[in-house]
């Protein structure tokens, strides 16, 4: 995705998409922001400089976490940057703001991981020669739904990304669409296989029409799900696993397909969802037979997730 030349403060235009990119994301580091925004220099000095004017212009903060025995920074906005980003216009505003508490918080690890998914689609459309920018995934965007288990309450199902993809194939070009749920193995999996029968409940989802003044009697209204007002198709669910070993991870996907199969809203919905490992989506890509659907065959397949072609 093409950035603006222009900005809110007069910066250059690396610096300029930082502060698009810590806006949309949050809280990066200084190696993801180089892998996003200057990936073409082999060596990040020049991002560095840059980072570091935003930090004296009151514009990002950092904090320092310890990674193979050394220091690497972590940059956000401050309510400053977050203005500035704002009064252009250019990106949908967010109310989120980071804090040096939030930086250093239990949450960090699951915003950096999230982001790492983001990048390595962003590095694979680069390879494959695809589009997937470093705006093109919005984190934790709210869909509202009901569901018949809990009546009367008004749910939300909060994605920790939305990413868009552009497929670039030999004839055609399609979009794709992903809810993107990164696990790190911190909730158990009771708790992911709800989140999973959240999507089925929002897939199946169709908001009540109120009902028309002179209606004819017995005349029937044509409901519409409510992902339809949102997206042309229903995104594809991709769960991305880290933060164990790969045989730790490789149990979890299998308890987590055992209660999917056992989930009445999952079996009876048209909801395409697959798992992996973060580290085979960076080592091999979305493009390859990576991912385990979490309904029907266990035969891997790719972000498309179509099922296996079966001998006849």
């Amino acid at each position: 995705m093409p950035y603006p030349h222009t900005g809110p403060t007069g910066l250059g235009q690396i610096a300029q998409q930082a502060t698009q990119v810590l806006y949309q994301h949050r809280l990066v580091s200084t190696r993801q922001l180089h892998h996003l925004i200057t990936p073409h220099h082999s060596r990040a000095e020049y991002l560095r400089r840059q980072l570091h004017t935003l930090r004296e212009t009151g514009l990002a903060e950092t904090v320092g976490r310890r990674v193979s025995g050394q220091t690497e920074l972590l940059w956000w906005l401050t309510e400053k940057g977050a203005g500035a980003v704002e009064s252009v216009g250019l990106l949908p505003p967010r109310p989120y703001r980071m804090s040096p508490e939030a930086a250093l918080g239990p949450l960090q690890e699951h915003t950096l991981a999230t982001v790492e998914t983001g990048l390595a689609f962003v590095d694979w459309s680069r390879q494959l020669g695809h589009e997937c920018g470093p705006l093109d995934w919005s984190p934790e965007t709210a869909h509202y739904y009901r569901d018949d288990a809990r009546p009367g309450e008004e749910l939300s199902l909060v994605p920790d990304a939305v990413l868009n993809y552009v497929h670039a194939g030999a004839k055609q070009r399609t979009l794709l669409t992903f809810f993107i749920e990164v696990d790190r193995t911190q909730m158990t999996i009771a708790r992911l296989a709800q989140k999973l029968h959240a999507y089925a409940s929002y897939y199946n989802f169709t908001p009540q029409q109120p009902s028309s003044r002179g209606a004819k009697a017995g005349r029937r209204t044509i409901s519409t799900p409510a992902w339809r007002y949102r997206y042309p198709a229903f995104p594809r669910l991709l769960m991305v696993l880290t933060g164990a070993s790969e045989s730790r991870l490789a149990r979890r996907v299998a308890d987590l397909r055992s209660l999917a199969a056992s989930d009445p809203a999952l079996t009876n919905t048209g909801l395409r969802a697959g798992v992996t490992t973060l580290s085979q989506l960076q080592h091999c890509g979305p493009f390859e037979p990576i991912f385990t659907p979490i309904l029907g065959p266990a035969e891997p397949v790719d972000a498309w997730l179509r099922p296996p072609i079966t001998a006849a």
